[in-house]
């Protein structure tokens, strides 16, 4: 069976490839466990400078693969504690740069709160329709969010679920900047590499500055403890099979 996440270290760079776009690169607990150890690794890697977040496909991710969760819901499957992406990224020192193209649903724009340098696709749709599911903001997104775009833009995205374009994502500084689909890889790559040839100990302590990581460590898990809860609730259980019917599932 091919490996969902694409694992490459060339010239001081890790790149982390979502690979299952048959399944719109909907996140899996496995998934999550190798995208959490690789940059977890990364830290402790002289050789890596910077790392690249990317997707195989047309979507870069639908977010949490569903059937897990209503799995959990019901009964029928244990969820581990914590999510070992969201833990290393919030830990994170090393750059981090993501190439974004399609839709970025759930934690697949939440996951970018967390990176350096963003780079979009002209299609790219950025949406965190949480409450739809009956779920709370993930990431420490609840703080990082509102901070980054206003209270009022990060509360339509979390409980409306408006979507937010490339172009507005740049506009509200979400991203860095708007590249055509057939570049955005090239670009991203360039990127991440300019972000190598600096000095590593000077980049890393710069990021370290620039974020409160106890803060976001602190703020991850109040979330997690209500994201839990609200996993297993009734109205969850109302809203995946809502969403399993549009599916035609």
């Amino acid at each position: 069976m091919p490996s969902h996440v694409l694992v490459d270290k060339t010239d001081a760079v890790l790149t982390l490839t979502l690979n299952r776009p048959e399944k719109k690169n909907a996140l899996t607990a496995e998934m999550y466990a190798v995208l959490g150890r690789s940059i977890d690794d990364a830290e402790q890697d002289s050789e890596v400078r910077c790392i690249l977040l990317q997707a195989n496909g047309d979507v870069f991710t639908a977010g949490n693969d569903l059937s897990e969760f209503a799995r959990f819901n019901a009964g029928e499957t244990d969820r581990a504690a914590g999510n070992p992406l969201l833990a290393a990224l919030a830990r994170a020192s090393t750059p981090i740069v993501a190439a974004v193209q399609g839709r970025a649903v759930g934690v697949g724009t939440t996951m970018l709160l967390h990176c350096d340098l963003v780079f979009v696709a002209e299609d790219a749709l950025l949406t965190t329709p949480f409450v739809n599911l009956a779920l709370v903001p993930e990431a420490a997104s609840s703080m990082l969010l509102p901070a980054r775009i206003g209270h009022a833009r990060a509360f339509s995205m979390f409980v409306l679920g408006e979507p937010v374009d490339g172009r507005t994502a740049v506009a509200w500084g979400l991203a860095n900047a708007v590249v055509p689909a057939a570049d955005l890889r090239a670009h991203a790559r360039t990127a991440a590499e300019a972000i190598a040839a600096r000095p590593r100990a000077a980049a890393t302590i710069t990021k370290r500055l620039m974020r409160e990581t106890g803060a976001i460590q602190t703020r991850m898990a109040e979330e997690g403890r209500h994201f839990a809860a609200q996993l297993k609730s009734a109205e969850a259980r109302e809203a995946f099979a809502a969403f399993q019917r549009t599916r035609g599932v």
